[in-house]
């Protein structure tokens, strides 16, 4: 019996690691890393291959989700933690203790216009999406199916929001926590 699919967000600053950086990626496909929040650790950790991620751009002009993603590879020790030269390193973390994981990702798709935090707030079907409750700072969330479908939908019919560019490479792969 196979598991249900399971929906999530997952933030990321995107003068760090933008969608645009993910989709220049050799198969669109890259390792997310830096998560240093043991909740979205194990929200994380419960991410199965197959599973749906919005992603969400935080940090920028404004908040906004500006695409999807597909789980490829489940969790993983997150060998950042315990490389020293790394600004991931916990020294609490070794490869006997690896404390923190992390998953793969591949691009679904770029929507055509971001939607702007702001926005999705005056949306009823997503008034319970935890990433719209104030003061919600996980880097790694569930979300329902339902929640999942509406951003879809919006992502068709979005008018244009202003969205800082974010095509910057990536120099540090860190994500909010």
């Amino acid at each position: 019996m196979s598991q249900a699919k399971q929906y999530w967000l997952m933030k990321t600053e995107p003068e760090s690691f933008s969608i645009q950086d993910l989709a220049k990626c050799p198969k669109k496909t890259t390792f997310w890393d830096g998560v240093r929040n043991y909740q979205a650790r194990n929200y994380m950790r419960a991410m199965k291959k197959g599973d749906e991620v919005l992603f969400y751009h935080s940090s920028a002009d404004p908040p906004a989700v500006v695409g999807t993603a597909t789980v490829v590879g489940e969790a993983y020790p997150d060998r950042t933690a315990w490389d020293a030269s790394n600004h991931h390193f916990d020294p609490k973390a070794s490869p006997t203790n690896p404390i923190w994981d992390m998953i793969d990702i591949r691009l679904g798709e770029i929507f055509p216009q971001p939607l702007a935090l702001e926005e999705l707030r005056g949306v009823p079907a997503l008034a319970k999406m935890e990433l719209l409750r104030r003061g919600s700072r996980l880097s790694v969330q569930p979300v329902t199916k339902a929640e999942f479908e509406t951003v879809l939908r919006l992502s068709q019919s979005a008018k244009p929001a202003k969205v800082a560019a974010a095509s910057k490479p990536a120099k540090a792969r860190k994500r909010s926590t």
